[in-house]
């Protein structure tokens, strides 16, 4: 799985993993509201490395949980997938819109080795500052520069240089970040 090779998702060893993150999910999302730091103390066990002041509101979905890191600062709305059958790195002061997926899986494009169920999936880094807006889709092996934004409904299917606006299905870069825009 990690090193980005075809696997079978029911693996003893693996459905192992997502039966604990899915322990861990139930126990996220529906404990207190008023908890904030009972449910940090369930992220940083369910995740695999969580920066300080890190808010990541419920409902928060993910496969196993420990391939992910959240860097500091770092804010994600309600609705937030993290399919992280490979890494999934979020930087510092990343802005995670409502609905986002974070979606690392992907599958043979031969009808045989999908029948049998077989799998992989890459890596997605998404740099530091960068803002997904609202239902963004990251597809796998895709990194996002730093200091980017990507417009709501997007769907970014490839790498996203640092600075930049980028929108739409497939995501496009329109045009470079200016001081401007501050």
């Amino acid at each position: 799985m990690l090193a980005g090779e075809l696997y079978l998702a029911d693996d003893p060893e693996i459905a192992a993993d997502q039966l604990r993150s899915e322990r861990l999910a139930e126990r996220y999302n529906s404990g207190p509201a008023d908890d904030q730091a009972g449910r940090d103390a369930i992220l940083k066990e369910w995740l695999g490395d969580v920066g300080e002041d890190v808010v990541v509101r419920t409902p928060l979905r993910a496969d196993y949980g420990y391939q992910v890191t959240i860097g500091p600062r770092t804010f994600a709305n309600w609705g937030l997938v993290l399919a992280d059958v490979a890494r999934i790195t979020i930087g510092a002061d990343v802005q995670i819109g409502p609905h986002v997926q974070l979606l690392t899986p992907t599958h043979p494009l031969e009808p045989e080795p999908r029948r049998a169920k077989w799998e992989s999936a890459k890596p997605i880094t998404i740099g530091d500052n960068v803002w997904l807006g609202g239902g963004v889709i990251v597809c796998p092996g895709v990194t996002i520069g730093e200091d980017t934004v990507v417009g709501a409904g997007s769907v970014v299917t490839r790498d996203l240089p640092p600075g930049v606006l980028a929108v739409g299905n497939p995501a496009r870069v329109i045009r470079e970040l200016t001081p401007a825009d501050g």
